[in-house]
């Protein structure tokens, strides 16, 4: 666990702002990725400190505190729950080791602007019939996980860290011992069946509330009031990975392999639960407290799967070939991706984007008219070559590229990768 004084000031620095949806293509300007998302911010903001559990339904202090105990579920199974991971969520306050008497200050989770209740007096309608009852959406009653029974009151509200195509994202900690931070998301119900997405919104939640990886983002829990969904998510010590990007324009081949193997160990993962991301991209992943990378959104935002190929429009440069020509596609449409996100790691800018417009992307991806700077190491060019091939069954299985000798050679020990350079 990081130091407490640490986290404290990268919260205090943390600013994540919202990217406005839009159909516009991004742009990207050499290294300044200046670009809009076609997205939410919804996920982006939602990883935390340390590794993930779930909320168990108990009291709220002992249950609480027992969590604290557990750790992240094994890629093979997300019913059993090992022995060897850190701590689900991060307190507002802890002892130190050397004092165990002496309590650390509370983590400042910033000032409410009573955005919740101002926005919910003037957005969204109460719902009725079936659609009410597809977005009942309760974690206390779960099937496979459930939780205690959680309110909106049940939390201190703290800054806002972003606004969603459907709502606004808070920094909250629980009220009750030992007060941990999350990140709460508001959904309005009224919205999701006007973009006809109930029943995505629906299974994504379940989905994603079983899913247990340390390069996952986690939802602990969820619940619902007349006219909302509120979904509660890790809380991003260190932002969005995206971020770091824009500022650096690229990164090191050392750090991009460290991201890379981190991304193909939690894709193999997802895959093997018949999760397939398919909007993998830098603005959806983001950093936990030891620099550690956590895939984000999974669709709580984005519209159903048969409409994908029109509101993808923002990340055409990640599309691969069967998905530009219509045709369909599997998890190895996540392995194309992949190698998108290395390309543009090391280089700074997606292989296949033409600034002239979305035909000529379309025509380089159909094409993979891939153009790999002399800059890039032989080892990189061959993962990425490997990665993007117009044939999905020819990529590269992410087996092989946890295996691949560039991912191998800057494989590191540690947990952190945020001094990289």
């Amino acid at each position: 666990m990081a130091n407490i004084g640490a986290v404290t000031r990268q919260i205090a620095a943390l600013e994540i702002s919202s990217k406005q949806n839009t159909s516009t293509k991004s742009t990207r300007s050499g290294t300044s990725h200046q670009k809009t998302s076609s997205q939410t911010s919804v996920s982006k903001l939602v990883t935390k400190f340390a590794s993930s559990t779930s909320l168990q339904s108990t009291s709220s202090s002992s249950s609480l505190k027992s969590l604290h105990k557990k750790g992240t579920a094994s890629a093979s199974s997300v019913s059993k729950l090992p022995t060897s991971s850190k701590p689900a969520l991060t307190p507002a306050h802890s002892k130190t080791s050397s004092q165990s008497s002496q309590v650390r200050p509370e983590i400042d989770i910033g000032n409410y602007d009573g955005g919740f209740e101002i926005e919910n007096e003037k957005r969204g309608e109460a719902v009725t019939g079936e659609a009410a009852e597809e977005l009942a959406l309760d974690s206390s009653v779960s099937r496979t996980r459930p939780t205690r029974e959680w309110h909106l009151y049940d939390f201190d509200i703290g800054r806002p860290l972003g606004k969603g195509k459907f709502g606004r994202v808070y920094m909250v900690r629980t009220k009750c011992e030992p007060q941990y931070i999350l990140a709460l998301k508001c959904l309005y119900k009224s919205e999701i069946v006007q973009s006809r997405v109930e029943k995505q919104i629906r299974r994504e939640i379940e989905i994603q509330q079983n899913l247990r990886h340390p390069h996952v983002l986690r939802l602990y829990g969820y619940f619902h009031d007349e006219k909302r969904i509120f979904l509660m998510l890790e809380f991003a010590g260190k932002g969005e990975l995206y971020k770091q990007l824009s500022k650096h324009g690229s990164f090191s081949e050392r750090r991009s392999a460290v991201y890379i193997d981190q991304m193909a160990d939690a894709l193999g993962y997802l895959h093997s639960k018949h999760v397939i991301h398919r909007d993998i991209k830098p603005e959806n992943l983001l950093l936990g407290i030891n620099g550690e990378l956590k895939i984000g959104d999974f669709g709580w935002s984005v519209h159903a799967p048969g409409n994908r190929r029109t509101t993808l429009c923002g990340t055409l440069d990640y599309l691969p070939p069967e998905m530009v020509e219509g045709r369909d596609h599997s998890e190895k449409v996540d392995y194309w991706a992949l190698g998108v996100l290395t390309y543009e790691f090391i280089c700074g800018a997606p292989p296949f984007e033409d600034l002239s417009g979305y035909n000529a992307t379309y025509k380089r991806i159909a094409k993979v008219d891939l153009k790999i700077p002399a800059k890039v190491s032989a080892e990189a060019k061959d993962l990425i070559m490997k990665l993007l091939q117009y044939d999905p069954e020819k990529r590269l299985p992410l087996s092989d590229v946890r295996k691949h000798p560039w991912v191998v050679r800057h494989r590191v020990k540690g947990p952190s990768v945020s001094g990289a350079s």
